[in-house]
């Protein structure tokens, strides 16, 4: 189903696409008639790498903020549940929809954010490989996994049925699934290149996920107590649902000490899901558009995605070294490959949110949240029957 609302061709210009965040495609659309040349405004990108840098400082000055909900204390220590990158994105499309700019100088900033997010995406994928791994996926049951995978199952099929029901753009709706099914932001991004997403889709999915992944962080809680979960239910319900992993853990630990760590647990166990679901969703995009286009099957796999699975395999097998100091400090280098995924994040949603049309963004965000609250409460439902059924 098409979406009903039409879309202005300065909204549409104002998103940009996707298209160049990898050199080599994973398809290639064959040629048509042949098309007059466009000759196209050279712009000075400059500007907007400074604005996104500038976004990104204020969204990490946010971030650390020493009150709640910014720093939250418990009996695991301190933690931040509100992530810089949700911060970048909304800061970006208030300071792109509030600040008085010049035509030119608005023209530069868009050009420049667009660059931002075609080079850091894919160093952002590639970095969170060093966040994932398979370690702890023995220590948490084969119950549990299966309830990760039926949770997961349900959320990308939820989203892309209530997509169409709301009349949400394709990729958009597969988008929302993904950050439902996974891990919010980290998989949005290292979704979109693969199925050829714009910027549109990636705003839309990210702006309706980090929204209701905030809402679930605070109302889980509650609901778990009032439908009788226990502490190792409800840490399994609380890992295999909320969105983001700060999200998940802070929710886990809310209920208590417990279940806190039971939902860390099971959320690093489904982020760690990512990779396959990046290879399946390859191959599935790349065999649907195979009637339309010429698939590049030895190009499938994008090089920056090469450089996320051997990050992931490395951390997987402890093979990331920790840095000795002669001074006796040490660093984890999975640590600090994990703190520059975290800013490439941030600066790549700051890019985003500045090229946000805050007009353009009500009046189709709706139908976006309508489906990312739909495919939430899906998959809420889901692993509660499963977690009583199995638990």
């Amino acid at each position: 189903m098409q979406p009903t609302l039409k879309l202005s061709p300065e909204a549409l210009r104002s998103l940009g696409s996707m298209e160049g965040a990898y050199a080599l495609p994973i398809v290639e659309k064959r040629k048509g008639p042949g098309r007059p040349t466009v000759v196209v405004e050279k712009l000075n990108p400059w500007p907007g790498w400074a604005a996104a840098a500038a976004v990104t400082a204020v969204a990490y000055a946010i971030h650390y903020l020493p009150f709640a909900p910014f720093r939250v204390e418990g009996a695991s220590g301190v933690r931040r549940p509100v992530s810089a990158a949700i911060l970048a994105i909304f800061a970006g499309a208030l300071a792109a929809g509030v600040l008085p700019l010049s035509q030119k100088l608005s023209k530069q900033i868009l050009e420049g954010a667009k660059r931002v997010v075609r080079r850091t995406i894919p160093l952002t994928i590639v970095l969170t490989g060093a966040t994932l791994s398979f370690a702890n996926a023995t220590a948490v049951g084969f119950r549990a996994c299966a309830i990760i995978v039926a949770t997961m199952t349900a959320a990308m099929a939820s989203a892309w049925i209530f997509g169409k029901m709301f009349g949400v753009w394709p990729r958009t709706a597969v988008l929302i699934g993904a950050g439902t099914a996974i891990c919010g932001n980290s998989a949005i991004v290292a979704v979109a290149p693969l199925i050829d997403a714009e910027d549109r889709d990636l705003m839309l999915s990210m702006g309706a996920i980090n929204v209701l992944g905030l809402v679930l962080m605070f109302v889980s809680p509650f609901i778990g107590g009032a439908i009788g979960f226990d502490d190792n239910g409800y840490g399994v319900w609380a890992g295999s649902t909320i969105h983001a992993v700060p999200q998940a853990v802070a929710a886990g630990f809310a209920f208590s000490e417990k279940a806190g760590g039971v939902a860390t647990l099971v959320k690093l166990v489904r982020v760690a899901l990512l990779a396959p679901l990046l290879l399946v969703l390859a191959f599935g995009y790349a065999r649907a558009r195979k009637d339309r286009v010429t698939v590049h099957y030895g190009r499938l796999v994008p090089p920056f995605l090469w450089g996320f699975f051997a990050l992931f395999l490395l951390n997987s097998l402890r093979l990331l070294p920790v840095l000795q100091f002669s001074s006796g400090y040490s660093v984890n280098l999975a640590d600090v490959l994990a703190e520059a995924g975290n800013v490439s994040l941030a600066l790549s949603m700051a890019a985003m949110g500045l090229e946000i049309n805050l007009r353009m963004f009500v009046k189709v965000g709706g139908a976006a949240v309508a489906v990312g609250a739909a495919a939430c409460v899906t998959a809420c439902v889901v692993s509660w029957v499963m977690i009583r059924a199995l638990l």
